[in-house]
């Protein structure tokens, strides 16, 4: 019968599939209201717009 002659560490475990992995890109949508590429659900960091609705103030921050 197969039997591990050892303890497999947990470092050893999960680096075997590391080679084969790749990170992916972020998406990017347009913003309606500025037309910069922004993350979709989440605040414009350009225009502070988040569904047509201005949540921060950008004039404001620019002190």
């Amino acid at each position: 019968m197969a039997v591990p002659k050892g303890k497999v560490s947990k470092a050893r475990r999960n680096s075997r599939n590391s080679a084969n992995f790749k990170a992916s890109a972020p998406t990017l949508v347009e913003c309606p209201k500025c037309h910069s590429l922004k993350q979709p659900h989440k605040v414009c960091p350009e225009c502070g717009t988040y569904k047509n609705e201005t949540v921060i103030n950008k004039d404001e921050n620019k002190k």
